[in-house]
């Protein structure tokens, strides 16, 4: 699976910046998670309870970030289990474009996941992983940009 797609936030490069590496700015913005430790300047592990079509499963996710360019962005590579519904692996690129006072990020994303997942068909887990970047990249926006902290919700289909 592939996507990409920008998202413009009112906020400087910098802050932007700054909040892709804040783990409570993170986890308030990420459907569905429930937990986020930052292990270093370059590792994060999560647990993030995500429901696509009729099987829900939490899972357990390392990400590790790559080819620092700050504040111009980075690589996120992970991979996480979700018991027996599965396993996700994937990456994504973020950058970051000044747009006056607001900034403009870019994000290119290719994943592959297997298990239970799988066997639901490529439509619906487009459609999902759509709607978790849709509601994490509104929950991040409202958040950098001041207009508050994100409903507490689970990632959803």
């Amino acid at each position: 699976m592939e996507m990409s797609g920008s998202e413009r936030i009112g906020a400087s490069r910098e802050a932007v910046y700054a909040a892709l590496n804040d783990p409570e700015i993170l986890k308030q913005a990420l459907p569905g998670c429930q937990e986020l430790e930052k292990v270093s300047d370059t590792e994060f592990n999560a647990v993030i309870v995500v429901k696509v079509g009729v099987i829900k499963a939490t899972f357990k996710m390392a990400g590790t970030l790559m080819d620092l360019d700050p504040p111009n962005g980075y690589t996120l590579k992970g991979e996480g289990k979700g018991g027996v519904a599965g396993f996700a692996k994937g990456s994504a690129q973020v950058r970051l474009e000044e747009d006056g006072d607001a900034t403009i990020l870019h994000y290119t994303v290719a994943a592959d996941i297997g298990g239970k997942l799988a066997q639901l068909g490529a439509r619906l887990i487009n459609s999902t992983a759509m709607k978790f970047a849709g509601e994490f990249f509104g929950n991040f926006s409202r958040i950098v940009a001041g207009e508050g902290a994100a409903p507490a919700q689970e990632a959803a289909a």
